[in-house]
């Protein structure tokens, strides 16, 4: 590559020159955001893409432009799926089966964020259930699908430095709940994933990585008060080494330029099972609080990776 990416490249910036025609694509959560922001910029590159949501007439309508900016070839079809339900995921998967058609790229995109304690139509915790356990499911089953020289994108999060996994109580059956901690566990699982799917794959030429889009103004944050984000802002400006900048949020593009850089652009063995942030692969780190940068070590621990697969194939549908 010759070209250096960073915090403030956006989807454009990182795909130019670059044709997908011919490449399929799916990407989860385009009813809104990234999902959206991500969908459109593959597709202006004439990737044909396949986007999921759980409110398909919302989904229509926040995708108009997706469709009004696709390049020749470019294209986007609608699926419907509802993480927080295995049945919605199932029947999605099996659409997408019956169809036969191979995918380039899954993007995996759609997620919940600190909300507040409630459980998804199975009994799972909203935030593990959703973001992980829906993606677990969905992903696993459509694997064949997954052809040679493809890759897997997880959205994880710098929220996955709040919390590891809890491999005995995911559920928060026996722990206080935790709005962070919740979202936290979640993305690290985002992480996890990833490193085992990659390394269950990379054999016939599927890779899987996980990446953090940034700090965005997006509908994710929606259970937040002004005063929550505020809040957590000043955290994280605390957390930074001394005469750091200020947090300052990315704009839409620049949010979903680490995942179409992570898809499309960056060397499948460079990000294979590795967390990505600002277009590069992360250091992992140990420094304590919300530093921005950076990834736990937790989240990449292989044999912590495979726990965590035989864990959500209980809860959730195992896989060969």
């Amino acid at each position: 590559m010759s070209n250096v990416f960073g915090a403030t490249s956006t989807t454009d910036e990182v795909l130019q020159g670059v044709n997908l025609t011919g490449k399929r694509v799916l990407v989860t959560g385009v009813s809104a955001g990234l999902g959206v922001e991500t969908a459109r910029a593959l597709a202006a590159h004439g990737a044909q893409v396949v986007g999921a949501a759980r409110d398909l007439s919302k989904a229509r309508s926040a995708t108009e432009q997706v469709r009004a900016q696709a390049a020749s070839g470019g294209s986007l079809d609608l699926v419907e799926l509802d993480l927080a339900s295995l049945d919605s995921v199932r029947r999605c998967a099996d659409g997408l089966l019956a169809a036969g058609k191979s995918f380039d790229l899954i993007i995996a995109n759609a997620g919940v964020m600190a909300c507040p304690k409630s459980k998804t139509v199975d009994g799972f915790e909203t935030q593990f259930g959703t973001n992980h356990l829906g993606h677990f499911v969905l992903v696993n089953r459509i694997a064949s699908l997954l052809k040679a020289g493809s890759r897997l994108v997880n959205l994880s999060s710098a929220g996955h430095r709040y919390a590891d996994v809890d491999l005995d109580d995911p559920n928060f059956e026996h722990t206080p709940y935790e709005e962070f901690v919740a979202y936290g566990r979640s993305k690290t699982a985002n992480v996890l994933f990833a490193v085992e799917f990659d390394r269950r794959h990379k054999a016939r030429g599927v890779r899987a990585t996980a990446v953090h889009p940034g700090g965005i103004r997006t509908e994710l944050s929606r259970h937040l008060t002004k005063e929550a984000l505020d809040k957590l802002i000043a955290q994280i400006n605390a957390s930074q080494p001394k005469g750091a900048p200020a947090f300052t949020y990315k704009s839409i593009p620049q949010g979903a330029a680490t995942s179409v850089w992570a898809a499309c652009v960056a060397d499948a063995e460079a990000v294979g099972a590795h967390y990505c942030e600002d277009c590069h692969v992360a250091e992992v780190v140990s420094t304590p609080g919300l530093l921005r940068g950076g990834v736990r070590a937790y989240a990449l621990d292989p044999q912590h990776a495979q726990a965590l697969w035989q864990k959500s194939e209980e809860m959730g549908e195992r896989f060969n």
